[in-house]
């Protein structure tokens, strides 16, 4: 709940997390698959975006924009970029859990796109956060269905190998709405909350079509080990300290 949260920058080892998953990505082969990567525009989304799928080192030219300058959202790293990658666009739906929690509001576009040159931000129609609001929560059944709303907007494009970075608590309520008519086991592994920078590569395909195997791409998250609570957790941790008999483990 601190102001000083605000749209949370990513934290050294939350960069040493970026870095781990970007290692995979190469050393896999996926970063050659993917067509697009779409991130949540909060600074902490894109930082990871352009960390995990972005180019190298950036060099100052003229015809080329990087996709993160210097030092972005006070990170300390070198500027990278965005030659010999996917494109990164930033969608508003696949936002974390919005309003209440400062770390949740986004700053303008306006400041975003100097800190991040060669992300597209086109899809934004606001350059302020207009969804974001002090004193009202998303409940979690609206986070459900705006979830929802974005997986009907994926549907729409033509890539067919997307990157989607965004955040444990959106992602926990929108897989919830899948898999019901799967085995139980399927259906918790599906909706379980995400490690912090975990990959996890999902098929969406026809009812007709099966798909059984693990993805070989798939990356446990978490590494190095550190806190790892989304805001929903925090909030239920709250809720069971105020609850007077409550038992305490």
């Amino acid at each position: 709940m601190s102001p000083e949260y605000f749209d949370a920058h990513l934290t050294p080892l939350g960069w040493q997390q970026v870095d781990n998953l970007r290692k995979h990505v190469h050393s896999s082969g996926l970063i050659k698959k993917i067509d697009v990567v779409i991130t949540s525009p909060l600074l902490r989304t894109i930082q990871t975006a352009v960390g995990v799928f972005g180019g190298e080192g950036y060099t100052d030219r003229m015809d080329v924009l990087p996709l993160m300058v210097a030092n972005a959202g006070n990170s300390s790293r070198a500027a990278i970029s965005s030659l010999d990658c996917p494109p990164i666009l930033a969608v508003e739906l696949c936002r974390e859990h919005l309003g209440v929690h400062p770390c949740d509001k986004r700053r303008s576009i306006s400041e975003y796109q100097c800190l991040f040159p060669a992300v597209d931000f086109s899809l934004i129609e606001s350059d302020d956060d207009s969804l974001w609001k002090a004193d009202v929560r998303e409940t979690k059944e609206e986070v459900a269905a705006r979830g929802m709303n974005f997986m009907n907007w994926l549907f729409t494009r033509k890539e067919k190998e997307i990157a989607i970075v965004t955040h444990s608590g959106f992602l926990f309520h929108t897989l919830g709405a899948f898999g019901n008519d799967c085995h139980p086991l399927v259906k918790k592994e599906i909706s379980s909350h995400f490690a912090n920078c975990e990959l996890r590569s999902m098929v969406i395909v026809d009812r007709s079509m099966v798909g059984s195997d693990s993805s070989w791409t798939n990356y446990p998250g978490k590494i190095p080990s550190g806190i790892d609570l989304p805001s929903d957790g925090v909030d239920e941790k709250n809720q069971e300290k105020d609850t007077p008999n409550s038992l305490q483990k």
